[in-house]
Formats: C-alpha cells, sequence, structure tokens
C-alpha cells in the first residue's frame, strides 16, 4: 500500500513538474525558477530531502513563488509531514489565482483540512476542487459526500449532547495503548486489551481490574493460559463474567487472518482456549467481539464474503445443544458499503452500539446505536452526536446495564510516535441509554441437604411471551450466577440440576419502580419422599381457579420435570390465606390444584404419577398479619409422595 501511494504521487508531482514547463510560473527571480526546474531532477531521482532544500532555496529568493509552495506540500505529503504540507499548501494556493489546473492541489488541501477538523477550510477547498471539474469519479464523488458530512457536523456542533468524559485512573491507564473496555453485570470487575505501545513487536493481552470500594484495582493478566506470546485482544465478556471470547491473529490453529477463542471459568480458573471453528470463523478477519449477557449470543466484526461491506458487524447465536450456529449479516440497515464495526450489545439485548464511517457523520469512525425493533431487525442507526464523535476515528464504546456509566477509548496526541490510546468513563447522557434499563440477580446455588454449593442451569423466562430470554449455569465450585433483570417485564426464573426439584422464583419489573440488583441464594431440595417447592409463577384472577395463559411457562416447567422423574408420584397441592371462610377457601384451593393437574394430564403426564389435594388456609408459611404474608400463603406446591 505504501509502494503504491509513493508512485501515485511521484507520478503527480512528475505530471505537475510537466504542467509548469507548459505554463510560465508566477516567480519574476530567474534563480528562484532555476533552483524550481533544479528540484524537478531531485525529484526525479527520488532525493526528496535534498528536492525541499532547493525548494527552501527557492522560496528564500521569492517568498511569493505559489507554485514552490504546492511543489514542497507534495513532497513532504510523500514524507507523512502533513502539518507542513497543510501549511505550504495554504500558501501556495493564496498566493496564485484560482486555476482549474489546482484541483488536485484543492482536494488535498480539504483533505488534510477536514483530518484536522477544519470544516470551513476543507468545504471551501472541496467546492474549488468541483469547480475545476476534474475527471476522477472517484474524487468526485468522495468530495461530495465530504462535503454532505461537513454540512451535517456544522450543524450537529452547534447542538452539543452534555458529555463529559473523566480519564480513568493511572491504575487502569498504565500502558501505552489501551482499548476495548467491558464490565460485568455487576460493574466489579472490568476487562480490556492493552499494550505497551504501538510497536507490532509489542505484546496485545488482555487485563482485568477488580472494584474494591469505588476504586479500581491495578489490572493484572486475565490468565496465563488466556495470554501468551501471540497477540490477545479484543475481548468481551458475559454478565456473570465466566464465558470470555477474544481475537488473536497469530495462535497456531488460527484459521483466517484472525479468529474469535472462546474460554469458560469455573471457581477462578479459566479453560484453555478454543478456537470457536469454522462455523463462527471464516479466513477472513473476525474480531471485536460482543456477548450478550448470558453469553450465547455474539456479535462480531468480520472481513468475509456475503456482506455488505468490507468491514460489517455480524451475529451467531448458541443453539439449545451449545453449538454456535452459522453467522449472520446484520443486514443494511446497520451496515454499509463502507467499515461498521467494533459492535457493543447492551445488558438488555434491546441497544446495539458500533462504529461506522458508511452513515452519515463527523468524518472518520464515529459511534452509532441501534434499537432491535422486531426480531431480528434494527432501527436506522442514529449517531451519538458531538462530542463523543469529531472529525477522528472513534473508538469502541461500552454502556452499563443500568445505563448510568459509560466507558470508552480514545486516542490522545496526533504525533503517531508518541500517541495512546487511553480510556474515559462518562456518566450517560438520556439520549445514549439503552432502550429499556437491567439490573441483575446475583447469588450462589447450594444443595440444601448439605449445604455444598452446586453446578446447576438457571434459566430466565420471559412470562409473557413464555419465551427463554437467558440461560447461565452457576459455578460448580462456588455455586455463583448471575443473570440480568430488564425493566418492563414478568420474568419466571428457574434453577434446576439433575436429582433435585425445580426451584421456581418470580421477578415482576412490569409496573414503574426503581431496578435495584437482587441478593439471592438458591437451595434446590434433593428429588426424595416429603420434598415440596411452591411453584410461583402459576397465576390466577382473584378468587377464581382457572389458570391464567402466563402460567403457560410453568407449566411446562413442570412437564419436563416429570417426564425426566417418571419414577416418582407428586402431590399438586393448593394452599389459601384466611380471608374468606374456611370452607371456600378449602374449595377454591382444591379447584386450583385440580387446575394444574387437569392441565399436566391434558398434555400427557399419566395420571398415576400425579395427584391433587386442598390444603385452603390450614398450612400458612408466614402468620396471616400483613397483605406481603397473605401473598405468601396463596399458593401452589409440587411436592414429592
Amino acid at each position: 500500500m505504501l509502494y503504491r501511494s509513493l508512485l501515485l504521487w511521484v507520478a503527480l508531482l512528475l505530471s505537475t513538474a510537466a504542467f509548469a514547463q507548459q505554463n510560465s510560473l508566477s516567480t519574476k527571480s530567474k534563480k528562484a525558477e532555476s533552483l524550481y526546474h533544479k528540484a524537478d531532477e531531485y525529484t526525479r531521482a527520488r532525493d526528496f530531502d535534498r528536492a525541499l532544500e532547493v525548494l527552501d532555496e527557492a522560496l528564500a529568493k521569492d517568498p511569493a513563488f505559489g507554485e514552490a509552495y504546492l511543489r514542497a506540500a507534495n513532497l513532504n505529503k510523500i514524507l507523512g509531514r502533513n502539518s507542513v504540507a497543510q501549511s505550504q499548501l495554504e500558501k501556495g494556493l493564496a498566493l496564485l489565482p484560482y486555476s482549474a489546473a489546482y484541483t488536485n492541489f484543492y482536494f488535498d488541501l480539504a483533505e488534510l483540512s477536514f483530518d484536522k477538523g477544519n470544516y470551513e477550510q476543507a468545504k471551501a477547498n472541496y467546492q474549488s476542487f468541483l469547480k475545476g471539474k476534474a475527471k476522477n469519479t472517484k474524487q468526485i464523488e468522495w468530495a461530495n459526500r465530504q462535503l454532505k458530512t461537513i454540512e451535517y457536523a456544522l450543524v450537529a456542533i452547534q447542538k452539543p449532547v452534555n458529555f463529559s468524559p473523566s480519564l480513568l485512573p493511572a491504575t487502569i491507564n498504565k500502558f501505552g495503548l489501551q482499548y476495548f473496555p467491558y464490565t460485568t453485570a455487576d460493574q466489579r470487575s472490568f476487562i480490556y486489551t492493552a499494550r505497551a505501545g504501538i510497536n507490532p513487536t509489542q505484546d496485545e493481552n488482555i487485563f482485568i481490574s477488580k472494584k474494591k470500594g469505588e476504586d479500581w484495582q491495578n489490572p493484572v493478566s486475565i490468565s496465563e493460559v488466556i495470554n501468551t506470546s501471540a497477540n490477545e485482544g479484543a475481548a468481551t465478556i458475559s454478565g456473570d463474567g465466566r464465558t470470555l471470547v477474544f481475537a488473536s491473529c497469530n495462535r497456531p490453529d488460527t484459521q483466517g487472518d484472525c479468529d474469535l477463542y472462546i474460554s469458560l471459568k469455573t471457581g477462578e480458573e479459566w479453560s484453555k482456549p478454543v478456537n470457536m471453528g469454522t462455523t463462527v470463523n471464516s479466513k477472513a478477519w473476525d474480531s471485536q467481539p460482543s456477548l450478550s449477557a448470558d453469553g450465547r449470543t455474539l456479535y462480531f466484526t468480520s472481513t468475509r464474503g456475503g456482506g455488505v461491506g468490507k468491514e460489517d458487524i455480524w451475529v451467531t447465536y448458541m443453539a439449545a445443544d451449545g453449538i454456535w450456529l452459522k453467522p449472520e449479516n446484520l443486514g443494511r440497515n446497520v451496515n454499509t458499503t463502507a467499515r461498521d464495526m467494533a459492535p457493543s450489545i447492551h445488558s438488555s439485548g434491546s441497544t446495539l452500539y458500533f462504529v461506522s464511517d458508511g452513515h452519515l457523520g463527523f468524518g472518520g469512525l464515529d459511534v452509532f446505536k441501534t434499537t432491535r425493533t422486531k426480531g431480528k431487525n434494527w432501527s436506522e442507526p442514529a449517531n451519538m452526536g458531538y462530542p463523543l464523535n469529531t472529525f477522528a476515528d472513534e473508538g469502541s464504546l461500552f454502556i452499563s446495564p443500568d445505563n448510568k456509566k459509560g466507558f470508552y477509548s480514545r486516542q490522545v496526541g496526533s504525533d503517531m510516535a508518541t500517541a495512546s490510546i487511553q480510556l474515559y468513563s462518562f456518566d450517560v447522557p438520556a439520549e445514549w441509554r439503552s432502550l429499556e434499563n437491567s439490573t441483575y440477580a446475583q447469588g450462589r446455588v447450594f444443595d440444601e441437604a448439605t449445604k455444598k454449593p452446586l453446578g446447576a442451569v438457571v434459566q430466565l423466562y420471559d412470562v409473557a411471551s413464555d419465551s427463554l430470554i437467558q440461560q447461565v449455569s452457576s459455578d460448580k465450585v462456588s455455586g455463583e450466577y448471575t443473570v440480568v433483570l430488564t425493566e418492563g417485564k414478568q420474568y419466571a426464573l428457574y434453577v434446576s440440576a439433575p436429582k433435585y426439584l425445580v426451584n421456581s422464583l418470580s421477578f415482576d419489573y412490569t409496573s414503574a419502580k426503581a431496578l435495584t440488583p437482587v441478593a439471592l441464594d438458591v437451595y434446590l431440595k434433593p428429588v426424595k419422599s416429603g420434598a415440596a417447592v411452591v411453584l410461583s409463577n402459576l397465576f390466577f384472577d382473584t378468587n377464581k381457579y382457572k389458570l391464567d395463559p402466563k402460567s403457560k411457562t410453568e407449566l411446562d416447567k413442570l412437564i419436563s420435570f416429570i417426564k425426566q422423574n417418571q419414577s416418582i408420584k407428586l402431590e399438586i397441592s393448593g394452599h389459601t390465606d384466611d380471608v374468606g371462610s374456611d370452607q371456600a377457601n378449602l374449595e377454591l384451593s382444591s379447584k386450583r390444584a385440580q387446575a394444574v393437574v387437569d392441565y399436566l394430564v391434558s398434555q400427557g403426564v399419566p395420571k398415576n404419577l400425579i395427584v391433587s389435594k386442598g390444603y385452603g388456609e390450614s398450612k400458612p408459611v408466614k402468620p396471616n398479619t400483613s397483605e406481603e404474608n397473605r401473598q405468601l400463603n396463596r399458593r401452589i406446591e409440587m411436592r414429592v409422595l
């Protein structure tokens, strides 16, 4: 690429020299003109530094020699001295009258001005370029696109977002480069990618910092089995902190330019990373992953074929058997023919943040947000505005589950020799928040008899839609689990393990209430005679015994449990509070229990495995002294006979 660029610039220089030979120069100094032509000879010999020295001599003879400034600007641009080149283009074009022959110089100055965020100067020079009616159609298309960008940016800058980022402490920003920030659902663990500097020989690794009180502790390598002499980076972590997906480009088993790898945490140990295989990875570049809260949906960036542009955002889902499915392209609402990268899915699953230079913005890569509309469809992405987005390339962004805190990376310094990338935090403006707020339920799963931790399956269902929202596993060493809860939904939470009764819990966030974290330890009862659990997600209208349709999730779970345990017999028992007569309560509890049994039998459960019984108000679990206690006493239980 560099070689082709050099050839292009040399060709431009030589064509400019030919133009100068056919047209009179602006200088009246014969000595300056002679030196100008001498610079041509050095340029042809590829001795650019000597050519610049001679041009300096020519400008010393005639400081108003416009063509000498333009020639020097081209040479400095070849040598990567863009600031000097811009200054010389400004001086040269200001000294010379407008000419269509200078269209390439107007274009170059527009590009250099744009790259420094000088929109007005860039606008004037793009217009001067277009006025010259150049024949390069790609340049014309690009100039028109840039003018649209400038028009958008100039308006948007007048309406800045209330955004006040704070540099994260030196404890976190201890490396030359740090980027791709993520936290766990409880925001107590912060992971990111870092390397010492821009030298490609410097190793890229994944680090983790734990929060103690309100302070982030010194970051450490996430694991010796994950970080190696190869580069590991662009990592993402599930809400419970137990599934890690990262990109690596030069491991022995990498099959493409870069591949995605997965590692699982048990206790405090991470498993040896596994290449996600040919179903997920391609022979192209696959990187920048973002996991859903439960670690079962993965968004990532890829340059594989079959997409919309060169870099597109793709998504893959984990099937019920734990196998990752063939990735799907997010489609043209999100992806463009340009670069669409660095996805970051919010814990609620309803909002996706990403960077793109294909959607209208401020220039370079801007941060956008899109919301899920229906099924797998996404809304038209919205630019997140100034001053988060600028003329420069922006990096990845992460928004916390509760929509209160955000993290992002930004390059500091424009000189590539000294530039660094640092991490910032910010309070999330209202317009940037995810469509939904989230919190989390966190605790441990134990064997009720032995009080030892259990590895169990924890499933979260949306009761209204009878759909599985999340599925995680509690850690078999510590019993710890974390699930994310999102506002506006009523949840059924099921905790299950072989040879134990399913524990059924309920979370109702449909009403307007503050989302607060839930600490909840779960004790599973071994399947044995006399063991009983409350079926927390069966619903009836007041004084009615007809099952509400929202009960279907619980009933189907019960059917599944019975099918897996056909050697036992169960009693479905109904219970009420003390409101009403004893006889009425006994009758109501009996009818409710029977309604459950009738449904189970209608779905194929053998009659000999299940019976019903009503106990009325005779077996309260709490004194009937408050509405909260009465609600606990109104229940359906499953008991092993």
